[in-house]
């Protein structure tokens, strides 16, 4: 039997991998368990090759607007496998530097798949089975984290209907793609496919495309999806999905009840949300209770005796959500400070073209929770350093407490928005208030001056509306 580790992580996600790092740094002998790529789904199949994608479309987008900026190019194309390719390359480098990562800390990486056993008493480590081989710990962090689900009755074949990890590495540019969900992966895949030229159309249950988000901004989003000839069809559900020869016969029909729609597609992409990868872990062994599928906490993420989960698996997504769990649950378990992840203050981000981001309450629940808030908008058309960019299109609205000054909530759409949040972030963390952020000096011309001109529209200071 091989010595006992302090600490054993299953999944090297960025909920994973961040864990194990900090473990180590604290001094605490460490192991992770992984039975794909280092990096989990985020580096892999995820956050970094999806944004990979959409920098490509930005410059092709810019490319076909050259004329625009004063700039002649003929004969742009798409070199579809080469995207693909490119994508996949910036996925492994970054796999292999978290392998890197795990070297310089001293972190054992170990390849495959991981079970828990039963554990003999509460004065005995826990036994992980690692394809024959057994690892022993003293606690263990459960980061496996999830998969992409479908829909009843639509079956995924990963040739014509897919789900994510397969959207981004087909073998060919689909001429016409259907989206099956609206939310940030959806309409990511979609702003990408219809940058390359593909027709393009978007089944959406709810009312509304990006749901989650503030209706003021799903609102801006159908407009700018609209003109760039993204189609939407909102308040639909998709009733059958049959595969021909040449692709997919799609019938939906209006949630409300109507006349059924059928549309012709080459793909028929599902992201219809996630489901947790909890199956075969041994987690009766250990009397884990699941909730809708994903792993109950407390409020240390502790799930079992000396037993801890974090990040998609319980639930939470986001991959920055899931770092900030790692690095807390890791300090937890080595007895320093550990300071609590602020659910409340969690940016969240949407890279499709206009991006979106958003923060803390939206309008509708703020006043659902009786908390009286000052409104301010500030158009980026207003805004020098957006015009002079060619970005003139989205907003800034910020919710400010009515009575003490705090930000609430914050909800954007335009150009830089993804970047623009973290200072309405840490003005939701810090004693930032509505007066400070308006006397702070943004430098001119920026985009962050929407952020400043929106609070100052808050409280009923404008200068440049």
């Amino acid at each position: 039997m091989s010595e006992v580790y302090d600490v054993v992580v299953i999944g090297s996600g960025p909920g994973g991998y961040v864990a194990a790092i900090r473990c180590a740094q604290l001094g605490l002998k460490t192991a992770c368990i992984e039975r794909e790529s280092l990096g989990g789904i985020c580096l892999n199949w995820g956050c970094i090759p999806t944004k990979a994608l959409l920098k490509t479309a930005e410059v092709l987008e810019h490319a076909h607007r050259a004329k625009e900026f004063g700039i002649l190019v003929d004969n742009v194309r798409v070199d579809f496998p080469a995207v693909i390719k490119r994508s996949r390359d910036i996925s492994d480098k970054i796999s292999k530097g978290v392998g890197f990562l795990f070297k310089k800390n001293k972190i054992e990486s170990i390849k495959g798949t991981a079970k828990l056993l039963p554990r003999a008493g509460t004065w005995k480590p826990h036994q992980i089975d690692v394809d024959g081989r057994v690892v022993e710990a003293k606690n263990v962090i459960l980061a496996t984290g999830c998969r992409a689900k479908t829909l009843p009755g639509i079956t995924l074949d990963d040739e014509r209907i897919v789900e994510y990890r397969k959207a981004m590495t087909l073998p060919e540019q689909p001429k016409r793609l259907v989206v099956l969900g609206a939310g940030a992966i959806g309409v990511e895949f979609a702003s990408f496919y219809r940058s390359l030229g593909s027709d393009v159309t978007i089944v959406e249950f709810m009312p509304r495309l990006v749901p989650n988000e503030d209706p003021e901004i799903s609102k801006e989003l159908a407009r700018a999806f609209d003109k760039r000839g993204i189609k939407s069809l909102v308040g639909y559900k998709l009733t059958s999905a049959q595969r021909t020869q040449t692709g997919v016969t799609i019938a939906a029909e209006p949630a409300a009840g109507g006349d059924k729609v059928q549309l012709e597609a080459d793909i028929l992409l599902v992201a219809v949300g996630i489901q947790a990868n909890t199956e075969n872990l041994g987690l009766e062994a250990h009397k884990i209770q699941l909730d809708r599928g994903y792993i109950k906490v407390d409020a240390q993420n502790k799930c079992g005796d000396n037993l801890w989960a974090i990040g998609d698996v319980i639930g939470r997504g986001l991959a920055h959500v899931a770092s900030a769990e790692g690095v807390f649950v890791a300090e937890v378990i080595a007895g320093v400070h550990a300071e609590p992840v602020r659910y409340d203050a969690i940016p969240a981000c949407t890279y499709c073209y206009p991006e979106i981001a958003s923060v803390g309450l939206t309008e509708e629940k703020a006043a659902a929770q009786q908390v009286p808030i000052k409104v301010g908008r500030f158009p980026f058309r207003a805004l020098a350093r957006a015009t002079a960019s060619g970005e003139p299109g989205g907003f800034v609205k910020v919710l400010w407490h009515a009575e003490t000054g705090a930000l609430v909530g914050a909800h954007m759409i335009g150009p830089a928005v993804t970047d623009l949040v973290a200072e309405l972030t840490l003005a939701k963390t810090t004693e930032v208030n509505v007066d400070s952020l308006v006397y702070t000096i943004h430098a001119h011309p920026t985009f962050a001056e929407a952020i400043k001109g929106a609070s100052e529209d808050a409280l009923g200071e404008a200068i440049d509306l």
